[in-house]
């Protein structure tokens, strides 16, 4: 992870004006997973799209709603993944304004074939709080523009760190979610999160000229190509040491994760293992490593190449 900015702690519940006809509202849930907390989004000037309502709470809601002003309404629920700091009030708020919730699908949308073949032979999430049984409204599919009376949003499949995930773009600026974020890197965590969907979003998100991104976790991101050559950079990195690790002999990524990162609180140390995984998933079907038996989250792996 990185090292979190000092200065970004905005007061829950407080709308903060990002530029013309974006706020944002920050959700009660700072954890070491969310940061300060979930950032949920108010596009328009009208009738307003609510960009990750964010997690079960009840004074969130109420200052969601709160945040209209005179003449405003929400017309639109859109949820980026459906990750448990993310999408629960979604539901609650459709009810509340009558709004549609729109998003990329259930949680199990845009799953890679190799992670479903994971899924149904037993392997769980590794705890990182899943909405199962999210259900919007309305399905969007990559490259749909969902139009609101004065905004647009273009849909962007970023799967990686989870299949249903979705990107935003705002005329030059993007709503990243999960996906980039100005504080740490992202977790991808089979069988729901895939290494090598997330390196392909990486470098979808790349080749095309951003003024700056919104993260769903974090202040805005001012240098979005930069974020992104890091992050990338940053997983280049782990995967040389991961295979490095290897040269040593044959390992699990429980013992894998304990050497390659050292800088982890122990608290941690479960996701940095899950992340190790991902990695030995995508080596793997680089044919770089193997696995002895069953590709398998307890599973030793050896170096091929």
């Amino acid at each position: 992870m990185t090292q979190p900015p000092d200065d970004f702690d905005p007061t829950p519940g407080a709308p903060i004006r990002l530029a013309d006809g974006l706020r944002r509202v920050l959700a009660p849930n700072p954890s070491p997973m969310t940061y300060r907390g979930t950032n949920t989004y108010l596009i328009g000037d009208r009738e307003l799209a609510v960009i990750d309502p964010g997690p079960m709470s009840e004074p969130h809601l109420e200052a969601i709603l709160a945040a209209l002003e005179p003449g405003q309404s929400i017309s639109h629920i859109i949820v980026t993944h459906s990750h448990l700091d993310h999408s629960p009030l979604a539901r609650p708020l459709a009810e509340r304004t009558g709004a549609p919730v729109i998003a990329f699908g259930g949680a199990e949308a845009g799953r890679s074939a190799i992670m479903s073949e994971l899924a149904a032979g037993g392997l769980a999430g590794g705890g990182e709080g899943i909405d199962r049984h999210f259900a919007p409204d309305r399905v969007v599919t990559d490259g749909e523009i969902i139009e609101g009376d004065d905004w647009s949003l273009e849909v962007l499949h970023t799967p990686g760190h989870l299949g249903n995930h979705i990107a935003l773009g705002w005329g030059g600026m993007c709503f990243t979610a999960d996906h980039v974020m100005g504080w740490a890197s992202s977790l991808v965590s089979p069988p729901d999160g895939d290494l090598t969907d997330f390196m392909a979003s990486c470098r979808r998100l790349r080749a095309r000229n951003w003024e700056a991104f919104h993260p769903g976790h974090g202040a805005p991101i001012e240098s979005p190509d930069a974020r992104l050559d890091w992050l990338i950079e940053h997983r280049l990195a782990r995967e040389a040491a991961i295979l490095l690790a290897l040269e040593n002999g044959a390992a699990t990524a429980r013992s894998l994760a304990e050497r390659v990162y050292t800088e982890t609180p122990p608290a941690l140390l479960g996701a940095a293992e899950r992340n190790v995984f991902a990695h030995l998933i995508d080596l793997a079907q680089q044919n770089r490593v193997s696995p002895q038996g069953e590709l398998a989250a307890v599973a030793t792996f050896e170096r091929l190449s």
